[in-house]
C-alpha cells in the first residue's frame, strides 16, 4: 500500500502539486497497485479536487 504521506516524506524536494502527480504516476508505473490519501498536500497549487486528480494520475499509469 502506497501512502501519500510516505511519498511526500520520501520526496521532500517536490515543489508543487504537479510534481507530486508526476511522482505518483512514476510509482504506479513501477508497479505500485494501491494508493491511499491520508494527508492533503500543502502545495500552493493544490486544487480543491486534489483527491480526484491524484487518483487519476496514479491509475492512468497502471493501464
Amino acid at each position: 500500500m502506497l501512502w501519500l504521506s510516505e511519498v511526500m516524506l520520501q520526496n521532500q524536494e517536490l515543489e508543487s502539486f504537479e510534481d507530486l502527480k508526476l511522482e505518483l504516476a512514476k510509482r504506479a508505473k513501477a508497479g505500485e497497485l494501491f494508493f491511499q490519501m491520508d494527508v492533503k498536500p500543502g502545495y500552493a497549487d493544490t486544487p480543491n479536487d486534489w483527491q480526484d486528480k491524484l487518483e487519476a494520475a496514479f491509475t492512468a499509469r497502471q493501464e
